[in-house]
């Protein structure tokens, strides 16, 4: 256990370069045959132990906080992150929306405090000082449904261009995690407030970990974990985006995946992905398609640098949104969550440059390379976007 502490105060004091956006580079080369869950087993260990000695290196304390009063504009993987009135932001498990009336983005997630009091949301012009614009949907508002104790999770807001409404498809469930629903509601304003319709199980199935993805077409998708997170269903919604078409495909059988985040480049439709285990961090995946109905085959995990557990681990997060950078064709913003356990208001935002390009270190099912480019969220302890 030493020598496991020791390696990894050393990764963590490890200077790293202050880096741009990074272009594909070359894959990393192909890992050892040996088991990722025995190479990774002790930095979990560490990590869900509420009282380990490397709590300070996963969650470090406020005085290294991202502070937009410093105007530095580097993005800082795992600290606690302020808004600009000094308070940490809390939008887990979120999504960012691109308002093309107001030329802002608005950040909406999970308000956490003892437990989840509703859909925040922050704006910003630069993706890096953000500005609390309050709770847009109550966890009050919903009633029983997302009572304190209960659950409201992942909450994603699209735009619709033919009612002019802003809409948020969410997560509900009871603490036990049997109700497995979506929840859907309405606006006016991307700041709020949001009316909430109710819920439901999308084409009568259980649905857990969800997002919403809205085509350059207008065409609007809803993806979610389903049947015990056993498979992923994937289907449009109706043209007001306020319930699912009939028809849904059933994709990732057997795999058990959760955490999905769509995005689009050159017309091919890409996935990333997470294990279910809990809180723990695990492997992120990613996954390509034609269309996005399918088939969907699998590229490979997606995350490159750093220590081998920490790649295995998708840099202790999972994953909860890819955000496309405007004017700069095939970059994205990985966004994850680093889940703390123990104070889940306090859990951490993990963002990372993605990129397109380069081979796929994986094989299809005949045996040869795949033809997909390689997708690659670069880790970076300190790093920042092009300041024009």
């Amino acid at each position: 256990m030493e020598g496991l502490l020791l390696m990894l105060q050393l990764y963590f004091v490890a200077s790293h370069r202050n880096v741009n956006v990074p272009q594909p580079s070359a894959p990393p080369p192909l890992r050892h045959k040996h088991s990722p869950q025995a190479a990774i087993k002790p930095l979990i260990d560490e990590f869900l132990d509420a009282n380990s000695p490397l709590r300070h290196l996963f969650f470090p304390d406020i005085k290294s906080a991202i502070h937009p009063a410093n105007g530095s504009h580097y993005y800082r993987p795992g600290h606690i992150w302020l808004d600009t009135q000094g308070n940490p932001i809390q939008a887990h498990g979120g999504g960012v929306l691109y308002d093309e009336t107001s030329h802002t983005y608005y950040w909406y997630g999970e308000y956490r405090q003892v437990g989840v009091i509703g859909v925040g949301c922050y704006s910003s012009k630069d993706l890096w000082t953000w500005q609390n614009q309050g709770i847009v949907l109550s966890a009050q508002q919903i009633n029983n449904e997302t009572h304190k104790s209960n659950m409201l999770e992942r909450p994603k807001v699209i735009y619709n261009d033919k009612t002019g409404k802003y809409v948020m498809w969410m997560h509900v469930d009871d603490v036990h995690y049997r109700k497995a629903a979506v929840g859907i509601a309405i606006s006016d304003r991307p700041t709020g407030p949001f009316q909430y319709l109710g819920s439901r199980r999308p084409h009568g199935f259980d649905s857990r970990d969800m997002t919403i993805f809205k085509d350059d077409n207008g065409v609007a998708y809803i993806i979610y974990s389903s049947k015990m997170n056993t498979e992923l269903h994937i289907g449009p919604l109706t043209e007001d985006y306020l319930d699912v078409k009939p028809n849904m495909r059933r994709i990732l059988v057997g795999q058990r995946r959760e955490a999905p985040a769509v995005f689009k480049y050159q017309g091919t439709y890409y996935m990333i992905t997470s294990a279910c285990t809990g809180w723990a961090p695990n492997e992120a995946k990613v996954d390509a398609a034609e269309s996005i109905m399918g088939p969907w085959e699998t590229i490979g995990d997606p995350c490159i640098g750093g220590k081998e557990m920490f790649r295995l681990t998708t840099f202790l997060s999972q994953s909860t949104f890819v955000l496309p950078l405007l004017g700069l064709p095939g970059s994205y913003i990985f966004m994850a969550d680093r889940w703390n356990p123990a104070e889940l208001n306090d859990s951490r935002y993990v963002w990372l440059p993605l990129a397109i390009g380069g081979p796929s270190l994986e094989s299809n099912s005949s045996g040869s390379q795949s033809p997909w480019p390689r997708v690659s969220i670069h880790w970076h302890k300190k790093w920042r976007l092009p300041l024009s």
